[in-house]
């Protein structure tokens, strides 16, 4: 299988997303989709897949023009998309997910749905429970699930949209070696948009890099097949940079501050939870702290911070935000004391679809009772210079890329908070992209809020933590030094190895 994508173009009002792109992917080869936040390559993913239509150009599919509309056309012609959000319905079992995406939909017999599904899984050592609720999974199960579900019904082109996003290493590993597998044995096109330079160098072939919707260049990748030095490594993650950012950047660093009193007590706390055993946890969060918290998926550092916001049940132990008993609090109480919680999921829990983003700006305004919408509008415009948002105060939310809608709900932050409590805060960010925030967010430290935050990225949480705590099945272990611990030594405690100490 070849595909073409011929003099592609891609508007949204004054934004030119794809400028007249042409490229040509082969079959056996693993490619990487890069470029910075709002540079075109999700867009230019969704053209190929289905979800939104070309305003000018040509899809081939082996020599041939193929006109499509919508996913389940392109997924007729061969072509899948892996979302960063699998597609699935939380209240359906794996087994019944399977079938109703399904091209035989609910026709299918389970007995033989269920075989396909054992088959498929079992070549890729996925472990995947037909019986199981989707809402129990975790999040690489859930690709899992849409990976067999699409070889299912028969593409041989794989597009997968920022796929390393909250799973662990081993997770990972087995997500990589399936997709090595799928071009390798069984010669399809793997497609992978991320931002995560170092698994772009591990996994793929070849990148192509976009900036500002142009396709400015390609490259190919050392060959993973050998043992990579850590220098070759460096040399082709600081091209790649180049490449999408049209310049070097600077290493990542921190300026550690003074640290003041204590923000929030944490002692003896115990966290609900019917499918972990949460260990009583204590901490102690001072002003102008960073807390790093670390570990796998599921392991229990969002349910410790969604207790602490007041948005998880706790079953024992204290909670004090500046020396007051907050176990009986509602988080609206805690917003208006200076607590304030980000959520990972975007518009699942951060955003309304159907907003504008001078509606979002009016929602987090003190007086709701008038709204004066010109001062709201500015204050947008202002928040969408500052933040580098890539859109316009009247766009709906849901109009802007992944990252930028991650720009938007760091900007509704309050300027001043005590303590702000962060799940993924970077979530779908490139790296320059992620600095900045992290530059925002360090000058709220710089006046006194602390900070905790969970990420999967390592060097993010060893670059800016003052303290880092690992989640490991429930229990709790903090690091003794975080600026003596290397991300690989990180990278160990987080898969347990320190019970073997």
């Amino acid at each position: 299988m070849q595909i073409e994508l011929r003099n592609i173009h891609k508007r949204f009002g004054p934004v030119h997303a794809n400028q007249d792109i042409s490229v040509t992917f082969h079959e056996g080869k693993i490619v990487g989709i890069l470029g910075e936040n709002g540079a075109g390559k999700s867009t230019l993913m969704k053209i190929l897949s289905g979800f939104q239509p070309a305003d000018q150009g040509q899809i081939l599919i082996d020599g041939q023009v193929i006109d499509y509309t919508g996913p389940t056309a392109a997924i007729a012609n061969g072509i899948g998309m892996l979302q960063q959000d699998p597609l699935d319905v939380g209240a359906f079992t794996v087994l019944e997910n399977f079938i109703y995406g399904g091209a035989e939909g609910i026709a299918l017999g389970r007995a033989q749905a269920e075989a396909t599904l054992d088959d498929l899984s079992a070549r890729f050592g996925f472990e995947l429970d037909p019986h199981q609720l989707i809402d129990n999974l975790l999040i690489a199960q859930r690709q899992q699930l849409e990976i067999v579900r699409l070889l299912a019904l028969g593409v041989q082109t794989l597009i997968l949209d920022e796929p390393t996003t909250g799973i662990s290493a081993e997770q990972k590993i087995i997500l990589f070696d399936a997709l090595r597998k799928l071009a390798r044995d069984e010669g399809m096109i793997i497609l992978l948009v991320s931002h995560k330079l170092e698994d772009v160098i591990e996994l793929c072939d070849e990148v192509l890099v976009l900036r500002a919707g142009v396709l400015v260049g390609d490259m190919e990748m050392p060959s993973a097949d050998h043992n990579l030095t850590g220098a070759v490594i460096a040399e082709t993650k600081q091209h790649l940079v180049t490449m999408m950012f049209g310049e070097e950047l600077e290493a990542q660093s921190r300026e550690h501050y003074d640290l003041g009193k204590p923000v929030l007590e944490v002692d003896q706390l115990l966290v609900h939870d019917l499918r972990l055993d949460m260990q009583p946890i204590s901490m102690s969060v001072q002003a102008s702290e960073v807390i790093g918290l670390a570990g796998l998926d599921g392991s229990g550092q969002e349910l410790f911070m969604r207790a602490c916001a007041r948005l998880g049940r706790i079953t024992g132990g204290n909670l004090r935000l500046n020396g007051d008993n907050i176990v009986g609090a509602s988080y609206r109480q805690l917003f208006h004391r200076g607590c304030v919680f980000g959520a990972a999921g975007r518009l699942e829990e951060g955003l309304i679809a159907g907003l504008t983003l001078t509606e979002h700006t009016a929602l987090v305004a003190d007086d709701h009772m008038r709204i004066d919408w010109k001062s709201m509008a500015k204050r947008t415009a202002s928040r969408i210079d500052q933040y580098r948002v890539k859109g316009r105060a009247a766009d709906n939310v849901e109009q802007l890329s992944g990252g930028n809608q991650q720009r938007v709900l760091m900007g509704l932050l309050p300027d001043d908070p005590q303590l702000l409590i962060l799940e993924q805060p970077t979530r779908g960010l490139d790296v320059d992209s992620a600095r900045w925030i992290w530059t925002q967010l360090l000058q709220r430290c710089q006046s006194g809020t602390a900070i905790i935050f969970n990420s999967s990225d390592l060097e993010e949480l060893v670059t800016y933590s003052d303290r880092i705590f690992v989640f490991y099945a429930g229990r709790v272990y903090p690091v003794p030094d975080v600026s003596q611990t290397s991300i690989d030594e990180l990278g160990h405690l987080i898969g347990g190895e320190f019970q073997q100490a």
